[in-house]
């Protein structure tokens, strides 16, 4: 292993693992992070996310991105950073693999409609269904619920967005049965999993806007970050086509992104001085970040795919079209929940809210193309003509 710096995770101290059964097999020279790492990647759910939408639903063409690429693309960030600021390269791999797991078909817009349709049971929110999947639906051992995944990955799960100040009802469970100290900050594999995420979907997503059609260079270019990179860049590389060059800009971006992030973060770690992982959850503060002006650039980078990308009227059009599959397939299961598959309904709960709570688990954990094949199936037919 690496030498890691004080205030790193180190899988020799963790705090272990809610099921203890199995703590003395030997599979690999592997530590508890490695072996969650590595849960996860053979998980059912990890190959789930190849049908996953990103940003396009079911994309016609292989180039674009889904939920399984994004998240080895943020793997391979998160890496990287950890390993310049010494932290633990195998918890943050396994965090950054893991973060979007809890996501239902269709993005943002699934989510919004499953969230409504599961409303009057306590909602839906991606970020603690990622808890519920590890903990409790996907079971591919003989003795326990669960991947049995360590205390430090379940947290950096849960707060890798910052301390939770309100469980929703899926995050409670989990947490009242193996408290994950929600009110503090998670310890810096966490922060640099959240900061790799909106690196790489912050670039990557202009590199699929341009190539789908739905953003032009000129456009993208109106962005005050996006131009100083590629001011860059055709410096350069000034007699180099521009059609040629939309590559090297997301790398350059990314890039710029990443060195900012380091040199912040070295800067609050060196202020803050912790040592010991503890000392970084109790800082009170994130002591991974961008500094305030990449934060604020990064901030309007945002505010400009939202405006230009992801709000573009024909996604908007799109995603009013899922929203509906998922609505339809939860009002479908619920008036006769013997439209669900035969294993999903011999485990069905007689009674509220775990009744409703298991169809929304069934239907979160569908693909794009299954929820599709579903809806067809039980609804009615659906067209994705058009995009």
């Amino acid at each position: 292993m690496p030498d890691l710096a004080p205030y790193a995770s180190d899988p020799t101290r963790s705090r272990g693992r809610f099921h203890r059964h199995g703590d003395g097999e030997t599979r690999g020279p592997r530590d508890p992070f490695q072996r969650d790492r590595d849960r996860i990647i053979h998980s059912i759910s990890f190959r789930r996310l190849r049908h996953k939408t990103q940003v396009f639903v079911a994309p016609d063409g292989d180039h674009f991105r889904v939920r399984l690429t994004h998240s080895l693309e943020v793997a391979q960030i998160g890496r990287t950073i950890a390993r310049a600021l010494g932290l633990n390269e195998d918890l943050t791999e396994a965090l950054c693999l893991g973060h979007d797991i809890g996501h239902p078909p269709f993005g943002h817009a699934g989510e919004d409609a499953l969230k409504a349709a599961m409303a009057d049971v306590g909602g839906f929110d991606h970020n603690a269904h990622t808890l519920r999947i590890f903990t409790r639906l996907d079971s591919p051992y003989p003795m326990h619920e669960g991947l049995n995944l360590s205390w430090e990955t379940l947290e950096g799960l849960a707060k890798h967005n910052g301390p939770v100040r309100r469980r929703t009802w899926a995050m409670a469970e989990v947490d009242d049965q193996w408290p994950l100290d929600l009110d503090s900050w998670a310890g810096p594999e966490a922060q640099v999993a959240a900061l790799a995420d909106d690196i790489a979907y912050d670039n990557h997503d202009i590199d699929d806007g341009v190539r789908a059609g739905l953003l032009t260079l000129d456009q993208v270019l109106e962005d005050p970050l996006v131009r100083s990179s590629w001011d860059r860049v055709r410096r350069r590389y000034p007699d180099v086509a521009e059609a040629r060059l939309l590559g090297e800009l997301v790398r350059e971006q990314i890039g710029c992104m990443v060195n900012d992030l380091l040199a912040e973060s070295r800067r609050r770690l060196e202020e803050e001085a912790p040592r010991s992982v503890e000392d970084v959850r109790a800082a009170g503060r994130p002591l991974i970040g961008f500094s305030d002006e990449m934060a604020a650039r990064e901030k309007g980078l945002t505010r400009f795919m939202y405006a230009n990308l992801y709000h573009h009227p024909q996604q908007l059009e799109i995603a009013a079209r899922m929203a509906e599959v998922v609505s339809g397939l939860a009002d479908a299961y619920r008036r006769d929940p013997a439209l669900l598959p035969d294993n999903w309904l011999a485990t069905l709960p007689e009674s509220e809210p775990a009744r409703t709570r298991h169809i929304g688990d069934f239907i979160a954990g569908m693909t794009d193309r299954y929820a599709l094949t579903r809806y067809a199936e039980h609804v009615g037919p659906v067209s994705l003509e058009g995009f």
